[in-house]
């Protein structure tokens, strides 16, 4: 199948109309048809920059930033050229660009509205006849999901979790409370006994018990050492003179 046509012919009809005083237009002109298009985009910006509104900047800019595969940030431009001219030639030549840009995002039912809305400005230029062509046909054969059955799709199934939770939620309580009424039960049926100690526990008795043992066995060892001081210390006695 032949691709759709690209934005190519489309740039001179528009820049040739800017005014020949602004000359980081003129160079930003220049460069584009050199090819160097990052340096146009530099020249496009200033002008931009200087004239927000300056429509022919901003489809030019747009154009630079198309050429240099960045598609989806070249419709800004585009959309601003569009919104500030009332020249229908630039009106058509900006829509054909967008067009092309929604075709590149895969957005046939966008496109198909751009290349139309160029047509509507310019019925005669056949290059967007063919484009608008063939979006339709793009669009015939990838046909937009159908938010309504998805969203309608999703709210059932949310509903569905919903009540889920909600029967989920009834079992446990209704679970906890037979538990719970196990436990009374089981409460009252037990004798008064006094409480065990837990397998692996120490009481409080035996724990004091074992501390007491611990620091006699310290004063067995403190006295021996003590004992042994003392028998070793030396007698004095007088010299036999």
């Amino acid at each position: 199948m032949k691709q759709f046509l690209s934005l190519n012919l489309l740039l001179f009809s528009f820049a040739c109309s800017a005014q020949k005083t602004d000359t980081n237009l003129q160079k930003g002109n220049s460069e584009f048809e050199s090819q160097k298009f990052n340096d146009a985009e530099a020249n496009y910006r200033i002008t931009h920059s200087r004239e927000s509104k300056n429509a022919i900047a901003s489809y030019n800019l747009g154009n630079a930033i198309y050429k240099q595969k960045q598609a989806s940030e070249a419709k800004f431009s585009y959309l601003k050229a569009i919104e500030n001219t009332k020249d229908r030639a630039q009106k058509a030549t900006a829509f054909h660009n967008l067009g092309n840009v929604f075709m590149h995002e895969k957005d046939y039912s966008k496109a198909v509205e751009a290349f139309k809305s160029a047509l509507r400005n310019n019925p005669s230029d056949e290059e967007t006849r063919y484009n608008f062509a063939l979006a339709k046909k793009m669009l015939k054969d990838n046909p937009p999901k159908d938010d309504k059955k998805d969203k309608k799709k999703d709210k059932k199934d949310d509903k569905k979790d919903k009540d889920k939770d909600k029967k989920d939620d009834k079992k446990d309580k209704k679970d906890d409370k037979k538990e719970g009424d196990k436990d009374n039960k089981d409460d009252k049926e037990k004798p008064n006994t006094p409480p065990q100690p837990k397998p692996g526990g120490i009481s409080k008795e035996r724990l004091q018990n074992l501390l007491d043992a611990v620091n006699n066995e310290e004063k067995k060892i403190q006295d021996k050492i003590n004992a042994k001081k003392v028998k070793g210390k030396p007698v004095q006695t007088e010299k036999d003179w």
